[in-house]
């Protein structure tokens, strides 16, 4: 089983597929929590130059407060990180597949919010 749901960006930019990444985001009921800009992290902490790699921390507040109820822990799993990283040639863009990630978690409830949340990011990454 992928862990990521995935889509390439022939030509793009990373500023580019980034506001195009928040809008489909918010226009789907997410916010970005986090962001962790890890180009510039891995030059200031080991000087070192990688390409273009963002970690966004997405959460759907309504989706994440019913899984809490039913597993007071999978706040340790949250939220969902997408990643925009730059390839060869353009951007790639990949989301966590929250199925795959519940799996450690034997709650059959938890995992029917996990495939609600998968379809939500899937209709993300493909409104990108």
């Amino acid at each position: 089983m992928t862990y990521t749901i995935d889509r390439s960006f022939a030509g793009a930019t990373l500023a580019e597929i980034d506001d195009r990444t928040r809008t489909a985001l918010a226009d789907n009921g997410f916010g970005v929590l986090t962001e962790i800009d890890v180009r510039a992290t891995m030059k200031k902490k080991l000087d070192v130059d990688v390409a273009g790699y963002v970690i966004l921390g997405a959460c759907n507040p309504k989706m994440a407060h019913g899984a809490m109820g039913l597993e007071p822990k999978v706040g340790a799993m949250l939220p969902c990180n997408v990643i925009l990283r730059e390839v060869a040639g353009g951007v790639e863009v990949s989301a966590i597949d929250p199925v795959a990630s519940m799996q450690a978690i034997d709650n059959d409830e938890l995992k029917d919010v996990a495939g609600k949340v998968r379809g939500m990011l899937e209709t993300v990454v493909a409104a990108i």
